[in-house]
């Protein structure tokens, strides 16, 4: 699998955590608890989740903490859409964020798929 920082998933992740830390600054300050921590170690816990399976070195693992990876992804876009409708930001702030979990998540999803074909392909001679 390589080292997870090489992969664009990880990379893409990686931008968005970035990117939930600096919109969930602008929460409210009684959120700091709340939805702000919430959605932060979702956003986390993707790309920990990445380096996770890949640190386990093999496919079976690897896709298992994708599929975890994809689980976490879920909750950050089902949080950002509650601050959204709440307006904990500007309408327009919430943009960047929504294209970063699609990307994402058709990366994690390419990912899966790359594994579970060279699963069913077997070891290469």
């Amino acid at each position: 699998m390589g080292y997870y920082r090489d992969l664009e998933a990880w990379k893409e992740a990686h931008q968005l955590v970035l990117a939930v830390y600096r919109l969930s600054g602008s929460f409210p300050r009684d959120e700091r608890f709340g939805l702000t921590a919430q959605v932060r170690r979702a956003a986390v816990s993707v790309t920990s989740n990445i380096a996770e399976g890949s640190g386990r070195r093999t496919d079976p693992w690897m896709l298992t903490f994708l599929g975890y990876a994809m689980g976490s992804l879920q909750e950050v876009d089902s949080q950002i859409l509650v601050a959204k409708d709440l307006e904990f930001a500007p309408l327009g702030a919430f943009g960047d964020i929504e294209e970063r979990i699609n990307r994402v998540g058709r990366l994690l999803s390419g990912l899966r798929s790359a594994l579970e074909r060279s699963k069913k392909q077997g070891p290469s001679r």
